[in-house]
């Protein structure tokens, strides 16, 4: 059996179990709790193997071949405890490992209390170390106490062995076969279940993996390597981990950095970049706001940065007399409106930008052309040649957003003073009630960026002079002339066949009109 097929079968394997565990908790947990404790679970299951895996080796290696972590006791794992929180960045002694706690589980009247300490072990075990930030706070959404399980002990437990059982039984690979990112596609597939109910905007949460891979190959153009990436609005971090799959781990060298404002998507973004194997000290993902507080001032400049922020949400502005003076967005003399925050994140990220890096953001169309102090910042970045390119996405790709979104990549160092339109609005296929890029529409918008010429009805190279005629509208539908797809009509064609429908109709109504009179007489 080949890898694809192999992928596709735990792939498979993984969303039965979700919704093996979605009809044990049904009618107890709605979907936005219950992905909390799917995510939970998996992670505490996922860094328990990881640990053993790890430590099975190292002993194996020292000759040790029948070593098992999970079997030797606790006493004497303390021995290798502070070596390990080191390297690794946590520790778990054996009895508290999943599959030990999983074992003894049915049977564990206080099975709670017993989920919860362990929980609280691992995070505990980093204190005094430096992963201690990565690891604080890491379960907080996975509540084993919460009444959203059950109103008695009991029925909590019940639900606990479920939960436990469901996700020890999934058959999910093993690591050394590299299918790490089984973790990737189960929040990817709990956030397609869930993220347009949860009772907020998806597509702030989750940005659909064909668009990050998109955005990742984008910022990478004519790269093998990059200092480090960043996402300053980073949710679950799945745009970061693309350059996971794109240049591969080693090549982002300085590692991958991320702010977030929510608490429980900065948590899941931690979890996300376990999950994928990177290694503490290779992420730095921070919590706050990231246009009033940033936290990675000493880490820029960055040569990659993708990133999809929320959509014309409310901020400061110019309420807040310390932004208009702010280096980030000081240089264009104006702030973005306070209704809109949308080009603060923009102003903000190519000010973080290094002048050999790309940024790809995921934008609201409106800020192609809305007026005021967006059309001034618009000014700013088309004068001093910011903008690289400018791509119109299909509608109704991203979860709980039907409208079309853009894709604006910004560039310090262009070798021309154009910028390139791509109309790609109808490049997608329908998958079930969303669109999606396939393969070759992504293949296709991303060989124009390349190649950077005009390509009839799809993409067009304008000067900057043309766009300050235009009043820095840079709307994609201003500069690309779509296919005209009506049908020709042949006008002396079409007279024909009128003056024949007017014929037969006379006829018509020359029968009827017989008849009548037959009738009536």
């Amino acid at each position: 059996m080949n890898n694809k097929n192999s992928k596709e079968q735990e792939r498979a394997e993984l969303h039965k179990t979700i919704w093996r565990i979605a009809n044990d908790l049904r009618g107890s947990v709605d979907g936005w709790d219950f992905k909390q404790y799917v995510l939970g679970m998996l992670f505490y299951r996922f860094i328990s193997e990881n640990l053993k895996n790890y430590l099975n080796t190292q002993e194996r290696k020292a000759g040790n071949k029948d070593f098992n972590y999970a079997d030797i006791s606790d006493e004497k794992a303390e021995y290798g405890r502070a070596d390990t929180v080191r390297e690794k960045g946590f520790y778990i002694l054996p009895s508290e490992l999943f599959e030990n706690v999983r074992k003894n589980a049915s049977t564990d009247s206080n099975l709670n209390e017993t989920l919860a300490r362990v929980l609280d072990n691992i995070e505990s075990s980093a204190k005094g170390f430096e992963s201690e930030a990565d690891l604080k706070g890491l379960f907080d959404d996975l509540d084993v106490n919460s009444n959203v399980l059950g109103s008695t002990v009991t029925e909590r437990n019940t639900k606990l062995v479920k939960l436990l059982d469901a996700i020890g039984d999934s058959n999910l690979g093993e690591y050394a076969d590299n299918t790490i990112d089984i973790f990737g596609d189960a929040y990817e597939y709990l956030m397609g279940m869930y993220a347009s109910n949860a009772g907020k905007s998806g597509g702030e949460y989750y940005t659909p993996q064909e668009v990050s891979e998109l955005l990742a190959e984008i910022t990478t153009v004519g790269k093998k390597e990059v200092n480090k990436v960043y996402d300053p609005a980073c949710g679950s971090g799945s745009l970061l981990l693309k350059f996971v799959k794109v240049l591969g781990k080693e090549n982002v060298r300085q590692g991958f950095f991320g702010q977030e404002i929510n608490l429980t998507t900065y948590n899941l973004c931690r979890i996300n970049m376990f999950l994928h194997d990177i290694n503490y000290n290779d992420f730095d993902i921070a919590l706050g706001d990231t246009l009033t507080n940033p936290k990675h001032w000493d880490d820029e400049p960055f040569d990659a940065i993708v990133s999809n922020p929320p959509y014309s949400i409310p901020w400061d502005g110019d309420s807040n007399p310390l932004l208009i003076n702010d280096p980030r967005f000081s240089p264009a003399g104006v702030l973005a409106p306070k209704s809109k925050a949308d080009l603060a994140f923009t102003m903000h990220i190519l000010s973080w930008l290094s002048t050999s890096g790309t940024a790809g953001i995921v934008e609201f169309p409106g800020v192609l052309y809305r007026g005021g102090a967006e059309q001034k910042i618009r000014k700013y970045l088309v004068d001093n040649n910011y903008i690289d390119t400018v791509i119109q996405l299909p509608p109704d790709l991203f979860f709980g957003v039907g409208i079309a979104t853009c894709i604006i990549v910004l560039k310090k160092s262009k070798s021309d003073n154009n910028i390139l339109f791509i109309d790609a609005s109808k490049e997608f296929v329908r998958a079930g009630n969303k669109n999606k890029l396939s393969e070759e529409n992504r293949k296709k918008i991303l060989d124009t960026f390349k190649n950077r010429k005009d390509v009839e009805y799809f993409a067009k190279l304008v000067s900057g002079r043309e766009i300050e005629e235009n009043e820095y509208n840079i709307a994609v539908s201003r500069y690309v002339t779509p296919e005209d797809t009506r049908e020709v009509i042949d006008i002396k064609i079409l007279n024909k066949e009128i003056e024949e429908i007017v014929k037969r109709q006379d006829v018509l109504r020359k029968s009827i009109d017989n008849i009548v009179r037959e009738i009536e007489g």
